[in-house]
């Protein structure tokens, strides 16, 4: 299998990277970063695919950038959506795999328990209402071989996360504010 890992320098691709390494695994992965592959430029990902003829694109390249994103609006929509929309489309005519890393912002929080895949959206920001929208693009244009993965509260060794901010703070504080109105379930990456 050749595998196509976007968004590999942030802390979920640069953690798949260390897995393949560690596991000696027996497939062949390139790992792109957003320098080697700008998933803004359309032409240019369709023609990198097709040319390297990959079996399997995890896509873990997203604008994250939670409240940044209400400014930034048509980035965070050319990111999470629209580059999105043209990979399912190339995955789709290429007959290749695609795994696409979402979110739990595409709901709205109110509900007390764990989310299920099956329960109503609605998204209240710009970032959930973009990872959304790339869901649906995929549904939209992959029948098959597609799958979406909702993650919350990633974290892992690198980047800043939540679990990291917390246990660094914990440190250097004796006591902590944090606020209390929200509910997740840290995903390690």
């Amino acid at each position: 299998m050749f595998i196509l890992v976007t968004g590999s320098n942030g802390q979920l691709g640069k953690s798949i990277k260390d897995l393949v390494h560690q596991n000696n695994s027996t497939h062949d992965f390139v790992f792109a970063t957003k320098e080697e592959l700008d998933l803004s430029n359309f032409d240019s990902v369709r023609s990198y695919i097709k040319k390297n003829q990959f079996d399997i694109i995890i896509n873990c390249a997203a604008y994250t950038s939670v409240d940044k994103a209400e400014t930034e609006k048509k980035q965070a929509n050319l990111i999470n959506h629209l580059s999105v929309l043209n990979l399912a489309e190339i995955a789709r005519d290429s007959r290749i795999k695609l795994i696409h890393i979402s979110t739990d912002y595409v709901f709205d929080g109110s509900k007390l328990e764990s989310y299920l895949e099956s329960d109503a959206t609605s998204p209240l920001n710009v970032y959930g209402k973009t990872k959304l929208d790339s869901e649906k693009a995929i549904f939209s244009i992959m029948k098959f071989d597609a799958l979406i993965i909702r993650t919350s509260w990633v974290y892992s060794i690198y980047e800043n996360n939540f679990v990291d901010t917390i246990l660094k703070l914990s440190k250097i504080n004796n006591e902590l504010s944090v606020v209390s109105d929200q509910i997740g379930s840290p995903t390690f990456a």
